[in-house]
């Protein structure tokens, strides 16, 4: 079977796009709009959550207090409940439900497609890439040259996949997001997932990684990096280039580990944190808050591996110190 291939690029905006711009009059009659506050001539271009969202985006809020923050973002058109003060450039649509209206967009312009062959005949592949027996390739997949999809691994749709990439056996890539929208009877509503992963040149993920896609932004591993096997990378998160990530890492979604960090064996990371650039991290830390780049870590909440080498020399000093008090 042959693919063809169109592009060189892995990159392309960290967003879902639309084929075309949406104008705000569109949106308002298609979302059932109570009202239209701001400029009415403007168009939408994407759709993203608001730590990503990009001029001509749309963002939502349903709650209040986060009004400000998502009328102050780059998001040019703005689904709200409620009416509010816009700011010049911008557009708020009032809408019944500002959730279910986004995840309508999301679930229209990236409708759920179910996968009927093991490889798609809408998956672009380089000729020179090798896929192994029983990998799954969805549509709207790209793969570059010379890459290496080991057996039985899946990569979902919308996966961007650069040159001289290494996937190791049973991997599943670009599986849905963690994202649930609690609603007002307790019960959860799951998000349509319609960002995309995005693997840049000269990666090798080990066997057994799962790396979810975006909501609708991308999820990142830079160029360089290097996984080792069993491996969880949430939605949304970005692994910058040259990252060196041990067996059993979780990353929680929204997390960005900037260039050159390292994470030794069973390192668990909290979601919507930053790792700055070199920091190293210790098997079996747990990061709870962002890190400074360049400093090395352990422990449970990670913290300065000086700091807690004194603490431990002080811990092993307390049996002693309390016989002395006791006399």
């Amino acid at each position: 079977m042959t693919f063809a291939w169109k592009s060189k690029s892995t990159h392309g905006s960290p967003n879902m796009k639309f084929s075309q711009p949406i104008p705000v009059s569109a949106l308002a009659a298609r979302l059932n709009a109570r009202q239209i506050i701001g400029d009415d001539t403007l168009s939408a271009s994407g759709i993203n959550e608001i730590h990503k969202v990009e001029p001509g985006d749309i963002a939502f809020s349903d709650v209040k207090k986060y009004f400000e923050k998502t009328l102050r973002s780059a998001a040019t058109i703005i689904l709200l409940n409620e009416p509010a003060e816009c700011p010049p450039g911008k557009v708020i649509l009032v809408v019944e439900n500002p959730f279910e209206a986004y995840d309508l967009l999301v679930r229209e312009h990236r409708p759920f497609e179910p996968i009927t062959m093991p490889v798609s005949h809408r998956a672009h592949i380089h000729p020179t890439a090798i896929i192994e027996p029983g990998v799954v390739i969805a549509a709207n997949v790209r793969i570059g040259a010379r890459c290496h999809i080991q057996a039985n691994t899946y990569i979902g749709e919308y996966s961007v996949i650069g040159e001289d990439v290494t996937i190791g056996p049973n991997c599943i890539i670009g599986s849905d997001a963690f994202y649930f929208k609690k609603l007002a009877d307790g019960s959860y509503r799951k998000w349509r997932s319609g960002g995309r992963v995005v693997i840049e040149d000269n990666v090798d993920i080990g066997a057994a990684c799962t790396i979810n896609k975006g909501v609708s932004g991308d999820t990142l591993i830079g160029a360089g990096s290097k996984l080792d096997c069993q491996i969880h990378i949430g939605h949304g998160a970005v692994i910058g280039k040259n990252c060196l990530l041990a067996a059993q890492v979780g990353i929680g979604g929204k997390t960005i580990l900037e260039d050159d960090v390292v994470l030794y064996g069973q390192v668990g990371v909290a979601q919507a944190i930053r790792i700055g650039k070199g920091a190293v991290v210790s098997a079996k830390a747990g990061v709870s808050k962002s890190l400074e780049g360049g400093k090395a870590y352990f422990g449970i909440p990670a913290d300065d591996a000086r700091d807690k080498y004194r603490e431990l020399a002080a811990l092993r000093q307390l049996p002693e110190a309390l016989k002395q008090w006791e006399k």
